[in-house]
């Protein structure tokens, strides 16, 4: 698995295990991520996923450097991602 497909399925395990947050982000912390059973087989190096995902601005957090136990209540947000234009377009034909 390349690098981009990896920060793909962190998004997407970054989903199922955070809350959604009123701006359509999702929080979770490091240390629900690092313990997750699913989590632990995708990820080889959760860690450089992380950091490979926040280098992107895909995810925030604070430090660089997540060390499990230690930063175990690190929030982690996973960025909003923006509507597609095709859905933006049909929003606005739809409010006319």
């Amino acid at each position: 698995m390349n690098v981009e497909e990896e920060v793909e399925r962190l998004k997407e395990e970054i989903e199922r295990l955070g809350k959604i947050q009123p701006d359509g982000s999702y929080k979770v912390t490091f240390g629900v991520l690092f313990n997750d059973d699913r989590c632990a087989n995708i990820f080889e190096a959760l860690v450089g996923t992380l950091r490979a995902a926040k280098k992107r601005k895909i995810v925030t957090y604070d430090g660089e450097l997540l060390l499990q136990g230690v930063h175990d209540n690190v929030e982690i947000t996973l960025k909003p991602t923006s509507q597609p234009a095709t859905a933006t377009a049909a929003t606005s034909a739809m409010k006319n």
